[in-house]
């Protein structure tokens, strides 16, 4: 008999630390439970942060350039002279529209010109041309490169010292002239950048003599370009 009363008595003693522990267990166990789910269901954990968006198709043409450029141009059909012609080119270029589609071959940017020439004349009657041209330019820009092709063409007007026409050379001093290129810039930082290409020129007086020996000449150029 006494040692099931000394059993009782334990019971009853431990039951009242029992009682609040294992309650308080219950509670937190409950507890992660319900947080497991939540959090399985997006309800409690943070989002993660955003990964930054870089934007492939972006890029920053310039706004305003300007360039000098060395040729030296042969002629070539119509006129039996062979001309050998070098010629300097200072030119002043401003943006006009931007493509940015990211799938387009013209991707890029135009540009409208205004351009200063002065050619000595190495080989042939006359001895010196100097003229303007205005036209436009187009660079092809590709992702993540350096090297940016471009084509331009535009149309002017000058001056050349002619001379007799036994000579086969130009009919009057006034000249109009047009004015293609192509080739590719290297950028060497943001603000600077080189170029090489190919150039096409025609010279001649529209006509208003007879004969008209006009000039179809061609040639390497290579030059340099600030942009702003």
């Amino acid at each position: 008999m006494p040692p099931r009363l000394q059993l009782q008595q334990g019971e009853i003693c431990f039951d009242p630390f029992m009682k609040p522990t294992l309650c308080l267990l219950t509670l937190i166990a409950g507890a992660t439970l319900l947080l497991g789910d939540r959090a399985q269901a997006g309800e409690v954990t943070a989002p993660a942060p955003a990964k930054a968006v870089v934007a492939t198709g972006d890029f920053d043409p310039p706004h305003l350039e300007f360039a000098t450029e060395t040729a030296y141009l042969l002629s070539f059909i119509g006129n039996p002279n062979n001309y050998e012609i070098g010629a300097q080119f200072f030119t002043g270029r401003l943006r006009w529209g931007v493509n940015r589609e990211e799938h387009s071959i013209f991707r890029g940017y135009n540009q409208v010109y205004l351009l200063a020439m002065a050619e000595p004349i190495f080989r042939g009657p006359e001895n010196r041309y100097f003229g303007i041209s205005a036209g436009f330019r187009h660079v092809f820009v590709r992702p993540g490169w350096r090297l940016q092709p471009y084509a331009s063409g535009g149309v002017g007007c000058g001056f050349i010292d002619s001379t007799d026409q036994f000579r086969n050379g130009q009919g009057q001093d006034f000249t109009f002239n047009i004015l293609t290129q192509a080739g590719v810039d290297y950028l060497i930082n943001d603000h600077w950048k080189v170029n090489v290409g190919a150039l096409y020129q025609h010279l001649s007086n529209a006509g208003q003599t007879e004969p008209n020996p006009s000039l179809n000449l061609i040639g390497p150029q290579i030059g340099a370009t600030f942009s702003f």
